[in-house]
């Protein structure tokens, strides 16, 4: 397929720059140029989608604790990194379509919440981007988040999100019906970016730092580029 999104796309909302997954860092990736960010999305308690990666709180707040175990009140209070929060997926939504700046959703369940994390967050996803241009890629490494994701909002782009590329990738994105996948740079050759590429469906990868790989990787076929460095591989960098 043709990648009709943003090639370079900012990691966790501000990549290294910013509070990761936080509403400052989507403004700091969007102040920087960047037409499309990525971030990912987790069920509370109370099953409320937020914008978290880990499943627990001390590495990115200043809270301990669960986040699968707590409800969002008891979450919203928590300072995310230079008094930021950590926001809904509805905020971070609404953030990015009033900024105009694409989305890259990362279903990120918690264990035991994949099918319940991939409904919700598709759902919401259906209505927060109602009417867009550009309706944001829903990815993740739980087959059981994108199969709910698929049930519950067919119309919705998936991407099949892996670290290294397994052999059966073409049986598992046939089935899933995704456009795109997404893989740990390093894992990606020549050979797999050809097949890939004729099998139909795109290539993102993460998440690339270095400007010189950036480039030898965009010359190998290269749909996005997800990144933690927005100073040194910024919106406009091209092959």
């Amino acid at each position: 397929m043709s990648w009709p999104y943003p090639k370079i796309v900012a990691h966790r909302g501000g990549g290294a720059l910013a509070p990761e997954n936080t509403l400052g860092g989507i403004r700091k990736g969007a102040s920087m140029g960047f037409k499309g960010v990525e971030f990912d999305v987790m069920l509370t308690a109370d099953a409320l989608p937020i914008i978290i990666h880990d499943e627990t709180l001390e590495r990115t707040t200043n809270g301990r604790g669960q986040v699968p175990l707590m409800k969002y009140s008891e979450l919203v209070s928590l300072d995310a990194g230079k008094g930021e929060r950590i926001p809904t997926f509805e905020e971070a939504a609404r953030l990015c379509r009033e900024l105009g700046v694409w989305a890259n959703v990362e279903i990120k369940p918690a264990r035991g919440h994949e099918r319940a994390t991939g409904l919700a967050v598709s759902l919401l996803a259906r209505d927060l981007w109602r009417g867009a241009a550009l309706p944001p890629v829903l990815s993740s490494f739980s087959i059981a988040a994108l199969e709910a994701a698929q049930e519950a909002a067919p119309e919705l782009p998936r991407g099949y999100l892996v670290k290294e590329i397994p052999d059966d990738w073409r049986a598992t994105m046939k089935r899933l019906g995704c456009v795109s996948l997404h893989c740990n740079y390093p894992y990606l050759t020549d050979r797999l970016a050809t097949e890939i590429h004729a099998a139909g469906y795109a290539i993102a990868l993460w998440t690339v730092n270095d400007p010189a790989n950036g480039q030898r990787l965009l010359t190998m076929g290269a749909d996005c580029l997800i990144t933690d460095a927005l100073d040194r591989i910024g919106p406009g960098f091209q092959q």
